[in-house]
């Protein structure tokens, strides 16, 4: 039987720590399984589509129950926290971008001047403090305010992308270490695996 995943504290157990981006990824998938009549996903019928590899991933990871070992979580890492989400079963996206006003300035200036401190090491242990609580209070702004004030809901005209395929395996003729058949490369008329094939590139 699949456990269910159903609250923030389930995300945090999973991440490892409480931030604002797992907040943010939290806010995203509960937001995109109930816009798409979804539920956690237990194969491969909610697929996300995530363009960043930052915290919020780990929420949708084990809020929709997307992964990449089942094939249901693909990541296009382009730098922007922008998360599409796939209902198989009906064939609807939505496509959710964080808004560009930044988040932490706007819920709470003081933090983001103190995180610079305490990023560069430069905040005294008082300061440290402070800038804990003020991160803890931004956590719960995120988590209770309205969606519409973290995210720009889009159309998503994405295909539906296939179901995971199994791929056979082949031996590198080099190393001697089994590799997927989609992954293997040719060298010299032998099969290989990629870091025995090595980078041909011409500058482009």
């Amino acid at each position: 039987m699949t456990r269910s995943f159903h609250s923030y504290e389930d995300a945090v157990a999973f991440h490892g720590h409480s931030c604002p981006g797992l907040a943010l990824g939290y806010r995203a998938a509960e937001y995109a399984m109930k816009r798409l009549n979804a539920e956690r996903s237990a194969d491969e019928d909610l697929v996300a589509l995530v363009e960043n590899d930052a915290c919020g991933v780990d929420a949708v990871q084990a809020i929709a129950g997307c992964s990449v070992g089942k094939g249901n979580l693909i990541m296009r890492d382009i730098g922007k926290h922008a998360y599409t989400f796939i209902n198989r079963k009906t064939g609807t996206a939505i496509r959710l971008v964080q808004r560009p006003e930044p988040l932490t300035e706007r819920i709470d200036p003081e933090a983001a001047v103190l995180r610079k401190k305490v990023m560069t090491g430069k905040a005294t242990p008082a300061e440290e403090k402070e800038f804990e609580e003020r991160q803890a209070a931004i956590i719960e702004k995120i988590l209770a305010i309205p969606f519409e004030e973290l995210f720009i809901e889009k159309e998503a005209r994405s295909e539906i992308p296939e179901r995971a395929r199994i791929s056979g395996s082949v031996q590198c003729a080099v190393c001697g270490e089994m590799v997927a058949e989609h992954r293997a490369r040719v060298k010299n008329g032998k099969i290989v695996c990629m870091p025995c094939a090595g980078e041909y590139s011409r500058g482009w």
